[in-house]
């Protein structure tokens, strides 16, 4: 088998004749992006989670791994950050730091747009300090300062806690703007994974509670939308193609997904799960501001991203919409191929056009 022809696929996934018998031809035709299979291929199954029983568990292997693959990224001195602190809902206290050059912070002459970024870790895991490398980068490619969100994290904090904290964190920079240098009418929200959830979640809430000036623009990386879909996946006979190339196994998603919305309640069809917390649950998405979204054609929130996709739309929302074939989650890891380079440049632009 060469890199790009992925894994194996089991016998009890092939294609049956109308006779009944089995045949050669396998009946789904993934396969990594052979640029992706041949950076991939010296580290194998190192690319891959292992089985986590606990969402500790998964948040100790998550934020060493992340954090050695955010270090190798080259340091950006012109960036400085500052941290601040705001209230929460419950009058609990947070971080924002700050990304941005010194001439974006002495700047007096014109307000300037801003992005406030929730970083991924499946709603238990990762910080702003390992993402900061990450952030650094974004910064200094966009041209675009950056105010990123040490949200609480759960078990110990589940929802609402989370989504209220970015939240209370756009409030903060909205009704700060004018001493940060900050143009009120243009900042945007951006998430990537469970960020892109909470992105998606701090949107809907900024519109149903009538936040003025209103979110300019939402932009959402491979975001982590409905619980329902993480179940559905768990459920499915055979199961999906896709868990085979799963950087983060279906399972430790659902674990996450119950450590954040509670177990009695993910991924059940008629529970009371906010859409707030599980954007995908949204039965309104009328309203909302221009969004970005990718996902790679390997992952597993392929499904739900390409649905929200096509339901913004339908609620007359502009949407600029891309899956790279053959790429899982996370694979900006493979920074130096072509597909992560066209992804990049497609939030870069975004950021710029705030």
């Amino acid at each position: 088998m060469s890199p790009a022809e992925g894994p194996t696929v089991p016998e009890d996934r092939l294609k049956r004749s109308d006779e009944g018998t089995v045949s050669s031809k396998p009946r789904q035709s993934l396969k990594f992006d052979p640029e992706y299979a041949r950076w991939r291929a010296p580290f194998g199954e190192k690319t891959r989670v292992p089985p986590c029983a606990t969402p500790l568990a998964f948040r100790r292997f998550n934020d060493i791994f992340m954090r050695a693959v955010w270090a190798l990224l080259p340091p950006q001195p012109s960036i400085i950050r500052t941290r601040h602190k705001c209230a929460s809902y419950d009058g609990a206290e947070f971080e924002i730091t700050r990304f941005a050059t010194a001439g974006q912070m002495e700047d007096e002459t014109a307000l300037q747009p801003a992005v406030l970024y929730l970083h991924g870790g499946a709603m238990v895991a990762m910080s702003v300090e390992i993402f900061a490398p990450r952030l650094a980068n974004l910064a200094v490619e966009s041209g675009v300062q950056i105010f990123a969100v040490e949200y609480r994290l759960a078990p110990e904090h589940p929802h609402p806690t989370p989504i209220e904290d970015c939240y209370a964190a756009l409030t903060w920079v909205s009704t700060h703007a004018v001493e940060l240098h900050v143009d009120p009418t243009r900042i945007g929200l951006m998430g990537d994974s469970a960020g892109g959830g909470l992105a998606a979640g701090v949107t809907l809430m900024a519109r149903d509670r009538q936040l003025r000036p209103p979110v300019k623009q939402q932009i959402l990386i491979y975001p982590m939308l409905d619980d329902r879909s993480t179940a559905a996946l768990s459920r499915a006979t055979p199961a999906s193609p896709l868990e085979d190339f799963a950087t983060i196994p279906n399972s430790i998603i659902m674990m996450c997904w119950e450590a954040y919305v509670g177990k009695e309640k993910a991924g059940k069809e008629d529970a009371d799960v906010s859409p707030y917390a599980a954007p995908g649950r949204a039965s309104d998405l009328r309203g909302l501001p221009s969004t970005y979204i990718d996902v790679g054609g390997l992952d597993l929130f392929r499904d739900e991203c390409a649905s929200f996709a096509t339901r913004l739309a339908a609620a007359d929302v502009e949407v600029e919409f891309h899956m790279f074939p053959g790429l899982p989650h996370g694979f900006e890891s493979a920074s130096d191929i072509g597909a992560t380079k066209r992804a990049a440049e497609g939030r870069i632009r975004w950021m710029r056009n705030l």
